[in-house]
């Protein structure tokens, strides 16, 4: 293990750490826009590829209500035991909601998304999956537990002494890549895919590089709770209901990899095949933005992203890709 990633993965359970408000808690005080346009939890799909036919065109600014299922596409369900991890496929896992085809954009473009509502379901599970985690040589026995969800419950009961509060957020979501391949969903990748940040939570925006006309869109594999980095594999797995906003941004800067914002920071995001490789990158990208879009020297920006930047691990299970983000105060860079 690198300095790095240690020091990373410290500095993610101190941040774990903090006293936050529930996700449940500012769902009830937040507004959103009324949907104009609904999916199901069955219009779905589990590749990346620019052939997969949209199952909705919109214009830019629409709001879009989506179902989504689990990440097992049914396999598990709130009565599964340990034995039926045997038998699960992951041919059909991450089933995505989508593609959602935008409307004017065009390689080139950013499509904005705004996830304006979040709803949990009733239930969720969570498993250690033999051959599948960041300790796989370690724990090789099949493990798994369920929970269910109150009606405005703010946690999950781990055991007797232990809760976790829910933060709902979608773990997988992106446009198509440029390709007739069919690519799985299980890493993420430049156009996003399983990036698993849990900070990509309800009221965050989050910017995609558009590759191929329409963006197609698509959004799933939803979590309930999870820690950064989601070591074991799993979150706690859950269905969900999303609002979204989509608007295609045009003649601004270009972007390699996602970038999102919530009220607080600006964060960039950068997936490599090992963490120091991402974490470069993300570096690099924070530099990017601080220059383009603050006027910054690269040197400035360098040392600026060294004393307000915080690198976290957003994944480290899903070969062959990791996932690093850079987040940026507001506040430091004046846009409070």
């Amino acid at each position: 293990m690198t300095r790095l990633l240690l020091s990373l993965l410290i500095a993610g359970l101190l941040a774990g750490c903090r006293t936050e408000q529930s996700q449940t808690e500012k769902s009830e005080t937040r507004d959103y826009p009324e949907p104009q346009y609904s999916l199901t939890n069955d219009q779905t799909h589990s590749r990346w590829s620019r052939l997969i036919e949209p199952v909705l065109t919109v214009p830019s600014g629409s709001v879009i209500e989506v179902y989504t299922e689990e990440a097992s596409d049914g396999q598990l369900t709130p009565e599964s035991t340990v034995e039926d991890l045997d038998n699960l496929d992951f041919d059909p896992i991450h089933p995505l909601t989508g593609p959602v085809y935008v409307e004017e954009a065009e390689p080139g473009d950013v499509l904005k998304v705004t996830l304006h509502n979040i709803e949990l379901g009733d239930w969720g599970w969570t498993a250690v999956i033999p051959g599948f985690g960041f300790l796989a040589d370690e724990f090789d026995q099949p493990w798994l537990k369920t929970f269910t969800f109150e009606d405005g419950g703010s946690s999950a009961r781990f055991s007797d002494e232990i809760s976790i509060p829910l933060k709902p957020f979608p773990g997988v979501m992106g446009v198509a890549p440029d390709t007739d391949e069919m690519l799985s969903t299980i890493p993420p990748r430049y156009n996003g895919g399983n990036m698993d940040d849990p900070h990509m939570v309800e009221g965050t925006t989050i910017y995609f590089p558009v590759f191929v006309e329409g963006a197609l869109f698509s959004i799933g594999d939803t979590h309930a709770a999870q820690g950064m980095g989601e070591v074991c594999g799993t979150a706690i797995e859950a269905p969900m209901r999303i609002v979204y906003e989509v608007e295609v941004l045009k003649g601004g800067r270009s972007i390699p990899e996602p970038e999102y914002e919530s009220d607080d920071y600006y964060a960039v995001t950068a997936f490599g095949e090992t963490i120091d490789e991402a974490a470069e990158k993300a570096t690099r990208y924070m530099i990017d933005y601080l220059v383009a879009e603050h006027g910054m020297d690269r040197y400035d920006a360098y040392a600026l992203a060294s004393l307000a930047g915080d690198l976290k691990i957003a994944e480290v299970v899903d070969v062959p890709h990791m996932l690093v983000t850079m987040h940026m105060p507001k506040e430091v860079i004046g846009m409070e």
